[in-house]
């Protein structure tokens, strides 16, 4: 199967943008601070993301939806060679977080699978005949990747104190990032993964790892009335570990397609996978805790 090729975002592959391990050197003259740029894009979507958290409800779940929507609409193009069938991946998304808004988990995954006959009758009223696994298979990739992390979103917040979960794991998640891009420039000398993101140091990932688990972690100690110091060690250790491997994840998908960036919703500084990819990671592992550890 060959791997996708885009041809119109090709611009220096494998920079993620997310740079939670850190970026190893100096940014080149004439060019801005990328840490300024992600505080202008950082803030106003910490505030946003604030509001409809503790909004909830269906307002919450249409965010959701409309992020998944638009994440999958970066996604499909950087796989445009694999011919996915985009009408599908986006019901489907919808679909899931609809099912965990009015819901359990079991109707999530019901609407997940409804995503394989779609996918395939789609392929058949088209009149495909050639590369059908690839469009299937690039199809169901996207429900897989965002469509669980959108709507596990959905059902966590319906969790008990739920709510305060996703504030901590957004919150470590960011900070970890803010975190491993500054050790990454101050300390970064081993390169973390340089066949996928050149710039990404292990130094970064450490101080990026440091910062996620003592932000999750201290913000534990303000809610200890029900939050169990254990648990929010695990919350923590677990955003510092799948934080960078999202971010990671997405820059080989970015790699393989020959892309700098997913998206330009945010302009230069790429779209809403390049900035939602570690967080797609954490909140999925947050859930799983979070509703399965005794508390």
């Amino acid at each position: 199967m060959p791997p996708p090729r885009n041809r119109g975002r090709g611009r220096g592959a494998g920079a993620g943008a997310g740079a939670r391990a850190g970026a190893g050197s100096g940014r080149e003259p004439g060019k801005r601070s990328d840490l300024g740029g992600r505080v202008l894009v950082g803030v106003p979507a910490a505030v946003l993301a604030i509001v409809f958290v503790d909004m909830g409800g269906i307002g919450w779940m249409l965010l959701m939806a409309v992020l998944g929507c638009i994440c999958l609409s970066e996604l499909y193009p950087l796989l445009a060679d694999w011919r996915p069938v985009p009408v599908v991946g986006f019901a489907v998304v919808i679909a899931m977080c609809l099912s965990a808004h009015y819901g359990t988990i079991a109707d999530v995954l019901g609407a997940a699978l409804a995503a394989l006959p779609l996918t395939f009758l789609s392929i058949l009223a088209r009149g495909q005949s050639s590369e059908s696994t690839l469009s299937m298979t690039s199809t169901l990739f996207g429900v897989l990747w965002i469509g669980f992390a959108f709507s596990l979103a959905v059902l966590l917040r319906q969790s008990l104190h739920g709510n305060a979960i996703l504030i901590d794991v957004m919150l470590g998640t960011f900070l970890g990032d803010t975190a491993a891009y500054l050790g990454g420039r101050l300390f970064g000398r081993r390169p973390l993964a340089p066949t996928i993101s050149p710039k990404k140091t292990i130094e970064g990932l450490g101080c990026g790892a440091l910062v996620s688990i003592l932000a999750v972690v201290i913000a534990g100690f303000y809610q200890d009335a029900w939050m169990p110091h254990g648990t929010a060690l695990l919350l923590g250790v677990a955003v510092a570990t799948l934080g960078p491997m999202g971010d990671l994840f997405e820059s080989l998908v970015k790699r393989d397609a020959g892309a700098k960036d997913a998206g330009t919703l945010f302009g230069a500084h790429g779209g809403a996978l390049d900035r939602l990819d570690a967080v797609m990671f954490t909140v999925v592992v947050a859930y799983y805790i979070w509703t399965s550890v005794p508390r």
